[in-house]
């Protein structure tokens, strides 16, 4: 094997779950239910049930397969769909700093339908997961930052991660996880022109990847053959999406290095690019004990891709679209020193975070862009209506892996985002939060939601 997609094919094909240490195992569920919970909140969203009508419109009434949107079964291919758009939906899934990348949406969906669909072992669930991480990540580092500056990442590794995690369930030879990620890197898309319009296409972008994972690694299954070279070759995803692609981050550390470790909890509902300058603002506003009407200026001192992305929402339409308001997210975090899913929906007609987010300016800084990706460092410079200048860091965000979300937190933030809008039922997500930790011992993956209630 000399390149680099065939170590990586090979890789996710071998891949045994003897060979994963014990703490990527635990960190895996830990991710599985952040992303589960975050399928649960983000269900009764509207772009989420147009995506879903789609997906019952198209697929079975019924099938092996959980769909977690409209609590029904369907198959694998409309339940990874639908349930990959609501993970992303409200902001609260993981995400990978180094590969700017947001693993769980576009992995576990895929992966837990087709376990559904073949009895598959928590076991196997969860060794399949672990692959599909470790690809998508490194997928991500490999296109590097000048991808990201135009294509939405998740979306385009995240058809690969797909099928990587799908393929390894299915068992699929060294040569045929090939064939699958050269189908699935062919299929990859996602652009962030969306956000200048408030438009639903981020939900998009996590569904079509789970669902074109899937399709490409039961394809290979079959004998469909995909390009050999799709990351790395002279036509392929590098030479059309990127101009600083390095394809020794495909294969950095493989087998030794689990960035499953390194992956993040997002504590803030909104763009991780956010959460950087507002927990620094948290710790001025909290060491300070100001209020928004304290607060004549912030200006956050940020990576060039925090611009790139957050740049364009001037004057946010929707609740989704205020997420990648710099200014809301610390309007929310001056106001009322947090910024959860209740406050952003809140926070669109409130005037005050309105008229706050008029005072937000970001500025390039050259230490934090530097540090970036593999670092999110905020800074914030803080002026006050009494003339006073204050300043914060933060070097790792809350849900940083070295500042991470204990046991408890992770459980918390479940339950709270497993009930969000009347998703779930309190009984609902205890019982889900006992399937996931219980996972590892089960020996055919069955429902992780119970069905809806059967109206009278």
């Amino acid at each position: 094997m000399t390149k680099p997609t065939e170590q990586l094919a090979h890789f996710a094909a071998t891949l045994e779950p003897q060979a994963i240490p014990a703490a990527v195992m635990r960190r895996t569920e830990d991710l599985m239910l952040d992303c589960l919970a975050s399928v649960l909140a983000g269900s009764t969203a509207r772009p989420v049930r147009t995506i879903d009508a789609f997906c019952t419109a198209m697929g079975p009434f019924d099938g092996p397969a959980e769909n977690m949107v409209s609590r029904t079964q369907t198959s694998a291919l409309f339940a990874a769909m639908a349930n990959a758009a609501a993970a992303h939906m409200v902001e609260q899934d993981d995400v990978h700093n180094g590969s700017v990348f947001h693993p769980a949406a576009v992995v576990f969906p895929p992966a837990i339908a087709v376990a559904q669909e073949l009895g598959r072992s928590g076991t196997e669930l969860l060794t399949a997961c672990v692959a599909g991480y470790e690809v998508g990540i490194r997928v991500g580092e490999f296109l590097g930052r000048s991808h990201y500056k135009v294509f939405h990442t998740t979306g385009t590794a995240g058809a690969l991660a797909a099928a990587a995690a799908v393929g390894r369930l299915m068992r699929l030879t060294p040569q045929q996880m090939l064939d699958a990620l050269g189908s699935a890197g062919t299929q990859a898309a996602g652009l962030w022109e969306f956000l200048r319009d408030a438009a639903d296409s981020k939900q998009l972008h996590t569904a079509k990847a789970a669902a074109n994972g899937l399709t490409a690694a039961w394809l290979a299954s079959q004998g469909f053959t995909g390009a050999r070279q799709i990351l790395e070759g002279p036509q392929g995803m590098a030479a059309g999406m990127s101009d600083d692609a390095d394809p020794r981050r495909l294969t950095d550390g493989l087998g030794s290095r689990w960035t499953v470790l390194e992956t993040s909890f997002k504590y803030h509902a909104s763009c991780r690019h956010t959460h950087p300058a507002a927990d620094a603002l948290l710790k001025v506003v909290q060491d300070e004990n100001l209020g928004i009407d304290d607060i004549e200026s912030v200006n956050a001192l940020v990576h060039q891709g925090a611009i790139d992305v957050l740049g364009p929402v001037v004057n946010p339409t929707t609740v989704h679209q205020s997420k990648f308001s710099m200014g809301t997210v610390l309007g929310l975090i001056a106001q009322q020193r947090r910024a959860g899913l209740a406050e952003f929906d809140a926070a669109l007609d409130d005037p005050a975070i309105a008229d706050f987010r008029q005072r937000v300016t970001m500025t390039l800084d050259a230490e934090v862009d530097a540090a970036y990706p593999q670092r999110w460092i905020g800074k914030v410079v803080v002026k006050t209506r009494d003339g006073r200048t204050l300043s914060a860091r933060v070097d790792e965000p809350k849900g940083d892996p070295g500042n991470t979300l204990s046991t408890a937190e992770i459980e918390d933030k479940a339950r709270r985002l497993g009930t969000y809008q009347g998703a779930a039922s309190a009984e609902d997500v205890e019982a889900l939060i006992q399937r996931v930790w219980q996972l590892e011992n089960v020996e055919r993956v069955g429902r992780f939601i119970a069905p809806a209630p059967v109206s009278a």
